[in-house]
């Protein structure tokens, strides 16, 4: 899809702008076509990248920010206004906030007062520490996600890599592997664990240390290895790089990004007092510290983890998840009648599990990125979504909530096993017979090779005539 351009409309949007193109989303300021319908305060219109170049973690995040961004509420987050389908055009208008991000405001200021940051560190722990009492972790904070707005509030951006206590986990279901960004990631995050608050409070102390002495504590990683070196490294200590950082400044910040998530603050209120109260925090030989470890020192932590996994902290105390019943809906050379019998089976399963929570799945086979345009990741993904949202629309859902995923993968069985392991899965429902009528002689063990190895128990569906 081409940028839009001022003067186009878009679902009653009229674009103005676009203020950001990013990565994964071009940003615009846009206004209400219909006055009427127009908010008392600015708005912006976020529009994922949809390129044949782009990939498919690009709606996912869309999905996850659209789901989350609209649950929220204060002043710590840009308020939600509307959002558009992501099978038809996805896009999502929120408030548009005026003022700078962390990121400028670490670009325009040379002075390294201390006093100052402490104020920002406090208001941006209050910020985080607000939406972490609305069960939410960003899980991708950074000063470029970070606004401080002209009447001197914080403003949390960007939720697409955000996780909610009480909704479907999008990205960590999909993706088995570190999402964030490395400079500020936690080392939880690395080896996929999300929804730990204290990993917010690991990316504050990453901050805090940047404003404090222009670097960042674990540099800017491009490998893997790089990146897993936060899991045992002591970087250099704050007092090293600038002499007039405090000692209570490094202690606080030395204490936010230690590898094990239990030795950090416990909730960013904590965080926030001792950045306000400076005097009540007890100084211990971290704080005090002018010299890092030297090169022995990490080499001998190195060769003794060498071979070992890290093992993060246990997660703070959350209620149970809802139970996941997951449905493998086939797409190729599929009956109606099979089709039919499976939303049977899922309206009967559900309606044996109040709260229960609805996962359709289909598997692709990998997309080739060099193959026809017209096939790209994107709009492969975007035709599934709709097939499955399509099988889903008669179920009569209720209360029960309903998500939909794409998989990539050669094994329709191991991608069905993987995911229903991963995501703790209570039930699969499938049908007998998989995967396409006219290659079952292919694929007929599938539904045997779920049921031996499945870690939940599996419900095999025949269509009758």
């Amino acid at each position: 899809m081409k940028p839009l351009q001022p003067g186009e409309c878009l679902d009653g949007f009229a674009i103005d702008a676009c203020i950001h193109s990013g990565a994964m989303a071009h940003i615009y300021a846009v206004h209400c076509v219909d006055p009427a319908r127009q908010p008392d305060f600015p708005l912006a219109m976020k529009v994922p990248r949809m390129s044949s170049g782009d990939g498919a973690e690009n709606l996912l995040g869309f999905e996850t920010e659209k789901q989350i961004l609209a649950l929220l509420h204060g002043p710590h987050v840009p308020r939600f206004v509307a959002a558009g389908d992501i099978v038809a055009q996805p896009w999502l208008v929120m408030e548009y906030v005026k003022g700078r991000t962390l990121q400028e405001w670490l670009d325009q200021t040379a002075a390294r007062d201390m006093a100052e940051i402490a104020r920002l560190g406090a208001l941006l722990a209050e910020a985080v520490h607000a939406l972490h009492r609305q069960q939410v972790c960003h899980m991708d904070l950074k000063p470029a996600n970070v606004m401080l707005r002209e009447d001197d509030g914080v403003v949390l951006l960007d939720f697409g890599l955000a996780w909610h206590a009480q909704h479907p986990d999008l990205l960590a279901e999909e993706l088995r592997k570190a999402v964030g960004s490395y400079v500020w990631i936690a080392p939880e995050q690395i080896v996929g664990v999300r929804g730990d608050p204290r990993s917010d409070v690991f990316a504050i102390g990453v901050m805090l240390y940047e404003m404090c002495t222009g670097e960042t504590p674990f540099g800017n990683p491009q490998t893997a290895g790089g990146l897993r070196q936060r899991m045992w490294m002591q970087p250099k200590p704050p007092r090293q790089w600038n002499a007039q950082v405090p000692e209570w400044m490094q202690e606080i910040i030395l204490r936010c990004i230690q590898p094990q998530a239990q030795d950090r603050y416990e909730n960013a209120a904590l965080l926030a007092f001792d950045l306000t109260h400076p005097q009540q925090v007890s100084i211990t030989a971290r704080g005090k510290a002018t010299v890092g470890a030297g090169f022995w020192w990490h080499a001998r932590r190195w060769f003794s983890g060498a071979g070992k996994d890290y093992a993060p902290s246990p997660l703070l105390a959350a209620a149970a998840p809802p139970p996941i019943v997951m449905v493998a809906v086939p797409h190729e050379d599929v009956s109606d009648a099979v089709l039919e019998a499976l939303r049977q089976a899922a309206r009967r399963t559900l309606g044996n599990r109040p709260g229960a929570r609805l996962s359709c799945v289909t598997v692709i086979a990998p997309v080739d990125p060099l193959g026809d345009a017209a096939q790209d990741e994107v709009s492969v993904h975007q035709k599934m979504m709709l097939y499955l949202r399509r099988w889903a629309a008669h179920l009569e859902l209720g209360d029960h909530v309903a998500t939909y995923h794409v998989l990539e993968s050669s094994d329709v069985a191991q991608a069905l096993l993987a995911y229903a392991g991963g995501n703790q899965v209570n039930m699969i429902v499938m049908g007998a017979a998989t995967h396409g009528l006219q290659i079952q002689r292919f694929v007929a063990t599938v539904p045997i090779k779920v049921a031996m190895h499945a870690p939940c128990t599996v419900m095999l569906v025949k269509a009758t005539d």
